[in-house]
């Protein structure tokens, strides 16, 4: 094959199963593969290194490849400093750019590696003097010195910790009792990790929380300092006030289950509430809003995002319904994060992880294992599953962390 590269790698190649999905992305694209030289790690810190040359039919099969290995961690070892192209025309990226993954990568220029800042996937890298950081395309503007090609490049998989806690949630049916409280202690664990570390923990929550009972406990941890910024949609804020209100969700009363008489109408009496009050801050300071998750956000400096949709009612005067604006807050919000607890909200919880880079833990809780799986599948490799009804878990992680 007259096509080859020589790359390397380095990191826990072996335990995160890096090492294997190397190999089968050159068998996949019809290449071949010589392991020239392979030093395995023997201690927890000490990383594996792999020495690897790769040959491919043709030069486009081969570029194929190289997309694909750069991802996991591979880069060609006489690759040079990293190619630029400056952006002619606003959000118009040459045809060549580099799009990146959620993983810690670095760029090389003038035989420096600097890493790029604002981690996150499908944006381009923009260099600017000796810095270098991700940008959406949206963002771009003529001028710009843009990523391009496969040279020069290095990304930096995150690879499974030897002595990390190992979740063992189930991928496939609802977990038991026991499983669903194992989940709970290592979730707080993982909190207070992030909080000791001064990291922000960030939830992630739709309607559901208000459905399932969880809202006085989602209020709690809150209340406890346990969230550091809440994103959700309209819905989430308008259920929340209309039970703060009316004792009602979607209607239905909350203390029995049973529908409330004219209850359809209860979520557009708390929108109509909000309006007269200026807001749910003006709410909160004068007396309207007592208590509820949005009452808990106001009230402890809690910084919330309300994104808006097609469906939504009102909607709710706080809520963004600018989704470029929307994107912007959720991703300002995120800056910082360690933890980030998503809570029944399928579109949210896969938006957040194309947000995110890939070192922050994302809990994925839903009663539906799918949602798990989407967000995973989506890119958002990093994301813990975790299948149980989300009122019960956040009952649950409450009790744990918070002791009142």
């Amino acid at each position: 094959m007259p096509f080859h590269e020589i790359l390397e790698a380095e990191g826990h190649l072996i335990d995160s199963h890096i090492l294997e999905r190397i190999f089968d992305t050159v068998v996949e694209y019809e290449g071949r593969f010589e392991v020239q030289q392979f030093h395995i790690g023997r201690t927890n810190s000490d990383p594996s290194r792999l020495r690897l040359r790769v040959e491919a039919p043709n030069q486009q099969q081969m570029d194929r490849m190289m997309t694909q290995l750069l991802g996991l961690g591979c880069s060609p070892v006489d690759g040079g400093d990293a190619e630029w192209k400056v952006v002619e025309k606003n959000c118009c990226a040459p045809e060549d750019f580099y799009s990146t993954t959620n993983h810690r990568t670095f760029v090389r220029v003038q035989s420096q590696w600097i890493e790029v800042e604002n981690q996150r996937m499908d944006a381009m890298v923009v260099l600017e003097g000796n810095r270098a950081f991700c940008r959406r395309l949206r963002d771009l503007r003529a001028g710009d010195r843009v990523l391009v090609g496969m040279r020069g490049i290095r990304v930096v998989p995150e690879s499974k910790e030897r002595d990390r806690l190992h979740f063992a949630f189930m991928s496939n049916g609802i977990s038991s009792e026991r499983q669903v409280e194992t989940a709970v202690r290592q979730t707080a664990a993982l909190i207070q990790q992030a909080r000791a570390a001064q990291q922000k923990v960030i939830v992630v929550a739709g309607p559901v929380v208000v459905h399932t009972g969880g809202a006085p406990h989602l209020a709690k941890l809150i209340r406890g300092g346990y969230v550091q910024a809440l994103l959700a949609g309209n819905a989430l804020g308008v259920h929340d006030i209309e039970a703060a209100l009316l004792g009602t969700s979607l209607g239905v009363r909350l203390a029995d289950g049973r529908q409330e008489e004219h209850g359809h109408r209860n979520h557009m009496r708390a929108i109509n509430a909000i309006y007269h009050a200026g807001g749910i801050a003006p709410a909160v300071r004068s007396g309207k809003l007592t208590s509820g998750i949005m009452y808990e956000c106001v009230k402890a400096g809690v910084p919330f995002v309300l994104a808006g949709s097609l469906r939504d009612d009102g909607p709710l005067p706080d809520t963004i319904t600018d989704m470029n604006r929307a994107q912007d807050a959720y991703a300002e919000q995120l800056r910082g994060a360690g933890v980030v607890l998503c809570l029944g909200s399928m579109l949210h919880s896969i938006a957040v992880g194309n947000m995110s880079p890939s070192w922050v833990k994302i809990i994925c809780v839903d009663i539906n294992p799918a949602v798990a799986t989407k967000v995973s599948d989506r890119g958002t490799g990093q994301a813990i599953g975790v299948v149980t009804d989300v009122g019960l878990f956040l009952d649950l992680l409450a009790r744990t962390l918070v002791k009142e």
